[in-house]
């Protein structure tokens, strides 16, 4: 009888990913399930497996722009894996995590600081312009803010979701100052490769400030 194509599912797939960076060992799987409980955590709205799988896919996609692909795809495991929408400091939780968990695979000292470092990163997503390993990492993450408009808004009533426990008022007015901020950076995305989703994703967050009314709308 022919082979049949076997099609993996999300979690396994994620797992093959994974195996495929840290190895098969015990150690390695231990690490794994921590990482999809976490990613799994019922207050992720935005912020759950979707998004890590999306984020996982992009740096498959354009992983020779990396200096050090595995790295960046191990920051992409960490990057959100502490994630409590009332704490302002889940990233540098996250990339503390990284170093223990990750001290625990025999890793190279300087990979486990790389993912480190690069973790850290993504509470700004401001980099140097060299910096090709952070410009991909974030250029992945923030690919949401460039999807079509159906998309975006899921995105953004996800990101509201998440933010339920903070009044209506408090949250468009710190949500716009979030846009607003993304606006005034020169550009968005750090890789030649990913210019072309820089005005879709001006254009839905100029969209996003006209509906928490503090923009209005520009031709």
């Amino acid at each position: 009888m022919a082979g049949r194509l076997i099609t993996l599912g999300p979690v396994e797939r994620l797992l093959a990913d994974w195996t495929a960076l840290a190895g098969p060992g015990s150690d390695s799987r231990d690490v794994w399930s921590e990482l999809i409980e976490r990613w799994s955590e019922p207050h992720r709205v935005y912020h759950g497996l979707a998004h890590l799988a999306v984020v996982l896919a992009v740096l498959d996609r354009y992983a020779g722009l990396a200096e050090d692909p595995d790295a960046v795809r191990l920051a992409a495991w960490f990057h959100d894996a502490v994630y409590d929408p009332t704490r302002p400091d889940n990233e540098e939780s996250s990339a503390v995590l990284a170093g223990r968990r990750l001290a625990t695979l025999n890793l190279p000292a300087a990979r486990v600081a790389q993912v480190q470092r690069l973790v850290r990163l993504t509470a700004t997503h401001r980099y140097d312009d060299a910096d090709a390993d952070a410009a991909l990492l974030c250029d992945a993450d923030l690919s949401v803010l460039a999807g079509p408009p159906a998309a975006y808004v899921g995105y953004a009533n996800a990101i509201r979701a998440e933010y339920a426990h903070v009044p209506d008022d408090d949250f468009r007015a710190g949500r716009a100052d979030v846009l607003r901020g993304l606006l005034a950076r020169d550009r968005l995305f750090g890789t030649a490769a990913m210019h072309r989703l820089e005005e879709p994703a001006r254009r839905n967050i100029q969209a996003e400030l006209v509906l928490l009314g503090g923009e209005q709308h520009s031709a």
